[in-house]
């Protein structure tokens, strides 16, 4: 009989109340606006992007301005001695010819550091065929996806914490509503005694026990403040606002829970839309993108064209000094050592390792989605023994004060009563609320 009582309330709360908290999924919405780290990982993708655009503009002809001028002095000299070859032989043959046809030549002592010379030159290069260009431009999309796996982790993480932040600031105001609803009966108790004290039915030592008690639980009320406070803090410190702005309570999830699915419908979630496996995907791309690129690189060769065209020469007197070289060249790395291959074999492990990390994820995933979705089940059984525990507790509590009122019981007798029953109604609330972690737990294993 019991067990079909916890099946019937499992069943009416479960089929009546709504899956999420409107207000809750405003503070969610709004910290993930505001989250700083979210912020952060926006500023990668845009570096991401313009890594692309880098990438892309290998793909079109570099045209580059180059004016350079030099003057030097002193270093190395090239020494020639034309004069003392040629001027003997240019006397004899004014001799001969009795001309002054042949003059005399001086010896050459050049600086070999240009004095007074530029290079004034437009340089323009342009890629023919490079395989390396169109695989960086892959490789660079694929590190793009990878920094939005990122961000869906990260906003992955924040919901399922502000959830839980959000449902504990909620139970430590329903621990305060409990404390002060008992201190409420307390003092109709320290009353009640004050009265019997002044009849003479009681001695001293039952208002003093009373009023100790109630000093105990004025202790508890500023302990669960303490937590409250604390709580509210954390919660606006991930939606990033000021510690201290007031949190608005959705009150309706203390008598409500949220609608579960069967556990396969988790499981296939968690293959599906888990952030990790968006991760692990596109560093498998990303190392594809790589290998594709080692391969291409490693048999191709590269080439390009390309033109210099300018003035040089001594003084910057333009007149005469114009140039024009065209280039067509080749680039292909024969051999180093198998120094390619190996880098094409150590891409091809790092695809392995992640091809096993995947299906070891993948039974982590399931193991995780079967393991919460047990504990939601066991919170949401311990309810019903928890609302049993209340109605035991509260019936307990009328009869004992009852008799007290009417001189057939011990103050004692009451304390204990009203103790069991706020500790059973703590114990409820508790449950309820670790029921909606439980369930964020699940939503959160499951990618939800």
């Amino acid at each position: 009989m019991k067990k079909l009582l916890q099946i019937l309330i499992f069943w009416v709360f479960w089929q009546n109340l709504s899956a999420q908290s409107a207000i809750l999924q405003s503070y969610i919405n709004q910290g993930l606006e505001s989250n700083l780290s979210l912020k952060q990982e926006n500023l990668e993708l845009q570096k991401a992007l313009k890594s692309i655009d880098i990438a892309r503009s290998n793909l079109f002809p570099k045209i580059s301005f180059s004016p350079n001028y030099s003057l030097a002095a002193g270093g190395r000299r090239l020494d020639f001695p034309i004069g003392d070859l040629l001027n003997p032989v240019y006397s004899t043959l004014n001799q001969l010819t009795k001309t002054n046809n042949f003059p005399q030549v001086e010896n050459v002592s050049q600086q070999l550091a240009p004095n007074n010379f530029h290079d004034t030159k437009f340089a323009i290069q342009y890629p023919i065929f490079n395989p390396d260009i169109k695989n960086n431009i892959a490789l660079q999309k694929e590190i793009l996806q990878s920094e939005y796996a990122k961000k869906k982790y990260l906003e992955y993480e924040l919901k399922h914490n502000i959830e839980h932040a959000y449902f504990q600031y909620l139970q430590s105001l329903e621990a305060i509503k409990i404390y002060e609803n008992s201190r409420s009966v307390l003092l109709d108790l320290n009353a009640l005694n004050q009265k019997l004290l002044a009849s003479h039915v009681i001695l001293k030592d039952v208002v003093l026990s009373a009023e100790y008690d109630l000093e105990k639980l004025d202790q508890q009320i500023i302990e669960a403040k303490k937590n409250n406070a604390l709580a509210k803090a954390y919660f606006n410190f991930l939606i990033n606002r000021s510690l201290e702005e007031p949190v608005e309570a959705d009150t309706a999830l203390i008598s409500s829970l949220p609608l579960v699915n069967q556990l396969q419908t988790y499981t296939q979630s968690a293959f599906e839309n888990r952030p990790e496996f968006d991760q692990i995907n596109s560093g498998k791309r990303i190392n594809q993108s790589l290998l594709n690129l080692q391969q291409k690189n490693a048999k191709l060769p590269q080439v390009f064209a390309g033109a210099n065209t300018g003035f040089q020469g001594f003084g910057y007197n333009l007149s005469g000094q114009a140039y024009l070289i065209a280039q067509l060249g080749l680039n292909w790395d024969l051999f180093h050592g198998y120094e390619k291959k190996h880098k094409i074999e150590q891409t091809k492990i790092s695809t392995e390792i992640l091809n096993v990390k995947l299906e070891e994820t993948k039974n982590q995933m399931q193991l995780q989605v079967l393991q919460k979705y047990k504990e939601l089940q066991a919170s949401v059984s311990n309810l019903g023994s928890a609302k049993g525990g209340i109605e035991k507790t509260q019936k307990i509590y009328d009869l004992v004060n009852s008799r007290y009122r009417n001189g057939n019981a011990i103050f004692m007798e009451v304390s204990k009563a009203q103790n069991d029953l706020m500790i059973a109604k703590l114990t409820e609330s508790l449950i309820k609320y670790d029921i909606w972690v439980k369930y964020a737990d699940l939503k959160k294993v499951s990618g939800m």
